[in-house]
């Protein structure tokens, strides 16, 4: 496990974000404890509808949860609302946004565990010593971007964009009948520094936030008469 995380962590210091192909994120979340992941990404069948979308869509659907993070501790904090200024999210951001929450089962489920560790574990040592809190505000979003006839999902309207914390990690749990999706990164220029599409569980997108933007291209159905969605767990970790 310490050879991967240091493979990932070299290429998000030399570059600001790394892609991390399915089986190498595999290898982390076992070591640190992964079971269950079938159970666990069948969860999001059990999605609330995402409100507070200003461009009118009803196409994604969220739940919500904040912990906070140490060496050796996970502990969930009380239901929160979750906030992005404006200057982060021009779309959708200014105001409190109160999602429902995650459940207590996928709170505690040893996948979700184990995704925080292995988060914990690539984070923490990238930040430097003089600013690195002894507790992170983390996040967990459950995301599912639905498409369909003539309505593509948009995994990020608002565009390339940055989150307003430190580190975030974006892991592909499923995608259904859908075409697109594809990851790219820019530094701070706008300058186009890589893409990527995450097509299979597990493979993730792990970025600094205060170095990159990011940003998704909307996602169309293949079968327009089935189900088309793609389903991302997104964790954040900023200095509380």
């Amino acid at each position: 496990m310490t050879d991967d995380l240091r493979a990932v962590r070299d290429a998000v210091a030399a570059n600001g974000f790394s892609f991390v192909a399915a089986a190498d994120m595999q290898d982390l979340l076992d070591a640190a404890g992964l079971r269950d992941w079938e159970g666990f990404s069948t969860s999001w069948n059990d999605l609330g509808l995402d409100s507070y979308m200003a461009d009118g869509g009803r196409y994604r659907r969220r739940r919500h949860a904040a912990f906070a993070l140490s060496a050796g501790d996970i502990r969930r904090k009380p239901h929160q609302p979750h906030y992005q200024s404006r200057d982060y999210n021009p779309l959708n951001g200014g105001l409190e946004r109160w999602f429902e929450p995650i459940t207590e089962a996928v709170g505690t489920h040893p996948a979700l565990t184990a995704i925080l560790r292995t988060c914990f574990a690539l984070f923490d040592p990238l930040t430097p010593a003089d600013t690195k809190p002894d507790v992170w505000h983390t996040e967990v979003h459950q995301f599912r971007i639905e498409a369909r006839a003539g309505e593509a999902g948009r995994p990020t309207p608002e565009g390339m964009h940055r989150d307003g914390v430190d580190w975030v990690l974006v892991m592909l749990v499923r995608r259904e009948n859908v075409s697109s999706g594809t990851t790219s990164i820019h530094d701070l220029a706008g300058r186009p520094l890589g893409n990527f599409t995450l097509r299979h569980p597990r493979e993730s997108a792990v970025v600094d936030d205060a170095r990159v933007f990011h940003g998704v291209t909307p996602v169309e159905p293949i079968d327009p008469a089935c189900p088309a969605f793609r389903d991302v767990l997104v964790v954040t970790m900023r200095r509380a």
